[in-house]
């Protein structure tokens, strides 16, 4: 018994000090972004700043013009493409799951090969695909070729195939078609799942680099990341005008999982009992 304490006790503190150990960068970062640049050339790891200023949040909103543009682009792009691939994603995955048409089992094994293929080489095939179309530099570019995604349709499948039936059977008799059944019944028994999904289509649509890297030209078209990128070029030593930027660029990902928080859980313990 003393021995299992023991170890008990081990291994909390070994994930106690790893967590304090990766959460420090950030909690530094945080307290950086409200310190004069003196203070943080100066040297030393303390947290606290000596002097807190929001003269770096009001430079980056004030003296970059271009700043709030890119916060604007990026919740656009980020927004309409979640959009997209909720509906998307589980209109594919509720079909997958309840519709019998030919070629379903076929269709539903293409999907789990193409999820094991990275994305990176997608990258040159849809930047000569949007380029033949006329789509290149534009919010589209960015939207249109991730407006569905495969891993969450297989996710979807896997919610839609245990769903009970006789709520749809009892919807069917009320008088509902398939679609009704879908959009009125089972779309918002499914939000669970749908939260789940959308945080993370969110998360990777907001934090974006290789792809606005490669399609966007124009700098008042930049999202977030890339903009970032070209700021922290313009002020390569300003240390706490990038940590104010880097600090504004997380706010609207950590609003979005605690409004959610409640059916994200709930979605990743429904993912894990599958």
């Amino acid at each position: 018994m003393k021995i299992k304490r023991f170890w008990k006790i081990l291994t909390y503190t070994l994930l106690i000090g790893y967590g304090l150990v990766t959460l420090y960068p950030f909690l530094w970062a945080v307290m950086a972004s409200f310190k004069p640049y003196s203070e943080i050339i100066g040297g030393g790891l303390s947290l606290l700043p000596k002097a807190p200023t929001l003269e770096n949040f009001s430079y980056i909103f004030t003296r970059d013009p271009l700043f709030p543009r890119w916060i604007l682009n990026s919740f656009i792009i980020a927004t309409s493409g979640t959009i997209l691939n909720i509906i998307f994603n589980s209109m594919a995955g509720y079909a997958l799951a309840r519709l019998s048409f030919p070629g379903r089992k076929q269709m539903f094994l293409i999907i789990l090969a193409v999820i094991m293929v990275p994305a990176q080489i997608l990258l040159i095939p849809n930047y000569l695909i949007m380029k033949s179309i006329g789509i290149l530099d534009t919010y589209n570019a960015l939207i249109l070729p991730g407006a569905i995604n495969f891993g969450y349709i297989f996710m979807m499948r896997q919610f839609f195939v245990n769903f009970p039936k006789e709520v749809e059977e009892a919807a069917q008799m009320d008088g509902l078609s398939r679609t009704q059944t879908f959009f009125r019944i089972v779309f918002p028994m499914a939000q669970a799942s749908i939260a789940t999904q959308g945080v993370f289509v969110f998360l990777g649509l907001w934090n974006e680099f290789m792809k606005p890297l490669l399609y966007i030209t124009s700098p008042e078209k930049y999202t977030l990341t890339l903009g970032l990128q070209s700021f922290q070029t313009q002020n390569a030593t300003q240390w706490n005008y990038i940590m104010a930027a880097s600090v504004v660029s997380i706010i609207p990902i950590l609003i979005l999982y605690i409004v959610l928080n409640k059916y994200f859980m709930k979605g990743v313990r429904i993912g894990g009992d599958k």
